[in-house]
């Protein structure tokens, strides 16, 4: 059988990043994708300019019809947007029992706030606990805690460990945010493990904390191991991001490559 997954995100109308984002992840990497959508976003490379949420009870219907018919073997949540939302994402998620890898999304690449300072009690109360995977970058982590940014691996480390004293089975602390030659990574669980990668010059950013939550739920919906999930979706982000000047996509902050490996 083929392996499946569910994005639970919001939409971007350039294609770039939130449900787009995550559906092209799953296909590149051999993996069937079921979504739910939260919000409609009117965005581009440049700006979010408008958001529409999706009422709840419709977003929570969408999780119904998707578990109720089809077997889901890992779910990414993304995008969600007031403490509501996410009140009623945990409710509907109740009966499942499958892995679950948590995107804190709350700023856009373009600068634009996605999720209200008042909605991160929510997340920390009902979501956080369910993960069995959290992707923060340095300013998720820091808004969950309420610290300033990580400045070191050590202050990333650190910060890592008290998000999982906070409930998550493990979280991957993202270093794309911070400065220097080479992009760090520690993933923190019950083993604590570095990835390295050099840092890319390059503007089109666009999706990749998307794009990397859905890679590795799709490893782990295909049956790796976390350690292995992780490791196997970081390197294939890279040479997304690698291959990304090669699209020529929008005038700001383009998408990352998702297809590297079929089409240039």
């Amino acid at each position: 059988m083929v392996a499946t997954a569910l994005t639970i995100a919001g939409s971007d109308s350039g294609g770039g990043a939130g449900i787009q984002a995550d559906l092209k992840t799953f296909s590149a990497l051999g993996v069937y994708g079921a979504s739910v959508i939260t919000a409609v976003t009117a965005q581009n490379t440049c700006a979010v300019t408008d958001v529409h949420a999706i009422p709840n009870a419709i977003v929570a219907a969408q999780i119904k019809a998707v578990l109720g018919d089809i077997r889901v073997d890992c779910i990414k949540i993304g995008m969600l947007g007031d403490a509501s939302l996410i009140e009623t994402v945990a409710g509907a998620l109740t009966e499942y029992h499958g892995p679950i890898v948590l995107d804190p999304v709350m700023v856009a690449k373009s600068g634009a706030r996605l999720l209200p300072d008042t909605a991160r009690a929510a997340l920390i109360a009902h979501l956080v606990p369910r993960a069995d995977l959290l992707t923060p970058n340095l300013p998720e982590a820091a808004a969950l805690l309420g610290v300033a940014e990580a400045q070191d691996d050590a202050e990333m480390q650190a910060q890592g460990s008290l998000l999982r004293q906070m409930g998550a089975k493990a979280v991957l602390m993202k270093g794309g945010h911070a400065q220097g030659e080479t992009c760090t990574d520690w993933l923190m669980a019950d083993e604590v493990i570095r990835l390295d990668a050099p840092r890319i010059s390059t503007r089109n950013t666009h999706g990749t904390g998307c794009t990397l939550s859905s890679a590795i739920a799709a490893q782990l919906a295909k049956g790796l191991t976390l350690p292995k999930a992780v490791s196997a979706a970081h390197g294939w982000l890279h040479h997304a991001i690698l291959a990304a000047d090669t699209l020529e996509i929008g005038q700001g902050h383009g998408p990352v490559h998702h297809f590297h490996e079929v089409w240039t």
